[in-house]
């Protein structure tokens, strides 16, 4: 990802804190197969854990996310693993290590397409102008561990814990079924399908849980305009009267407004 210094967010907390609010992420890894293509995305939903941010530490966080067994990419690190346990002698069954570093892109909810008409102060004066397109991502680097074992206790725990987890996370901040259990506002919970069925549901697919060793991202939202064309911007979304564009114009402004402040420091 290109960390253009003036859209960079530096501060760890504030990545967090995104991929928290923006949980599916594009899982994308690298791994040299003769059986499948060298480079492989999936959409997973992750749980994070916060671990520490500090941007010294070594791990700044942990993502628990799983994925269907039949996903080639799935196939692959499971080839990989098998490789990498035969010839070191070890099971890794339980949890193997890849080798390969993997990457996780998060984008937000938000984005759009940015019209030159937007910038009133340059494009009237100069017209040199051209669109361009709003947004913001962050990108995770890390280690993977990945629980595979359908004979595994640790796997089925991993799996168990991992999935509630994330029901919670979903039903509860994204679906807002805050409400008691039972009722209409209640959220669904593991625990209400078959224990049977979940344990089939199990063993169709992987766990993977990344350490994140490195992050970095964005918000590109038109801090690099003058004030002028900024506000240009700002209206300009507001004037869509949609919830994307009210949602872009006041991210374009709060953004700006800390840009500007960080020159000023």
């Amino acid at each position: 990802m290109y960390l253009r210094a003036i859209h960079a967010e530096q501060r760890i907390k504030p990545l967090l804190d995104f991929i928290h609010q923006n949980p599916l992420g594009l899982f994308t890894t690298a791994i040299p197969s003769s059986n499948h293509p060298l480079l492989q995305s999936s959409h997973v939903p992750w749980v994070l854990d916060t671990i520490s941010d500090d941007a010294d530490a070594p791990i700044k966080g942990r993502l628990r996310g799983h994925m269907a067994r039949q996903n080639p990419q799935a196939k692959a690190i499971l080839e990989a693993l098998q490789s990498s346990s035969s010839s070191s002698g070890e099971d890794g069954g339980e949890g193997g290590v890849l080798s390969q570093e993997v990457m996780v892109i998060f984008t937000a909810q938000h984005h759009h397409y940015v019209t030159p008409k937007f910038y009133v102060e340059t494009k009237p004066a100069t017209a040199k102008v051209v669109p361009t397109w709003n947004y913001s991502a962050v990108q995770i680097y890390g280690t993977a561990r990945v629980y595979h074992s359908t004979a595994s206790r640790g796997t089925s725990e991993y799996l168990g814990k991992q999935m509630t987890d994330l029901t919670k996370l979903c039903e509860g901040e994204i679906m807002g079924y805050v409400g008691e259990k039972g009722t209409k506002e209640g959220p669904w919970e593991v625990e209400d399908a078959p224990e049977r069925y979940l344990e089939i549901m199990k063993k169709g697919v992987i766990g993977i849980e990344i350490e994140i060793e490195r992050i970095g991202g964005k918000w590109k939202m038109s801090q690099e305009m003058g004030v002028g064309d900024r506000e240009g911007v700002v209206e300009g979304f507001r004037a869509l009267g949609t919830d994307v564009g009210r949602e872009i114009s006041e991210c374009v402004r709060v953004r700006g407004e800390m840009s500007d402040e960080a020159k000023k420091g």
